[in-house]
């Protein structure tokens, strides 16, 4: 399990896909990437999806994600994504009442108990109060982290 703290970006695609029984149906997907602003989303996300939709598709729709950071699961099975509503408790030192703050967080998981335990292995190992307060499912079907490119010419050799 590793979690990686990016601004993320939730878009839509609208393409035609071809059905198991070959019929054309317009879809359209859910997929996050990791952007710096809604140009660059729009870039990655259609920079992504062309080596796996072939024709046209359009990005429906882009919005800022309510959460900073996802949870990545190693497991082959973990194919779903849930959205998880985490409150961190902590104590007003002046009123002395407990406060609760809300964090989102995307985790990675096979069912919603595997999100449940992914969300325990990682805030495990914090200090900070917490209770899960809403986890549900999303239509989300896949994450892109942005991969920094090389700087200059790295395929020309020297001679």
């Amino acid at each position: 399990m590793r979690s990686r703290t990016a601004e993320w970006f939730e878009t839509k695609i609208r393409y035609e896909k071809t059905m198991e029984d070959g019929l054309q149906k317009k879809v359209t997907e859910q997929y996050v990437v990791d952007a710096l602003s809604f140009t660059e989303a729009e870039s990655a996300i259609m920079e992504e999806m062309s080596s796996y939709i072939s024709g046209e598709f359009e990005v429906s729709d882009i919005k800022k994600a309510s959460y900073k950071e996802i949870f990545f699961s190693d497991a082959s099975g973990d194919d779903r994504w849930y959205k998880a509503k985490l409150q961190f408790i902590t104590i007003d030192e002046k009123t002395e009442k407990e406060k609760r703050s809300n964090v989102y967080y995307l985790v990675q998981a096979a069912t919603l108990h595997g999100a449940v335990n992914h969300i325990e292995e990682v805030m495990g190992t914090t200090l900070i109060d917490y209770v899960i307060a809403n986890i549900a499912e999303t239509q989300i079907l896949d994450v892109y982290e942005h991969e920094a490119k090389p700087v200059g010419n790295t395929s020309a050799t020297e001679e």
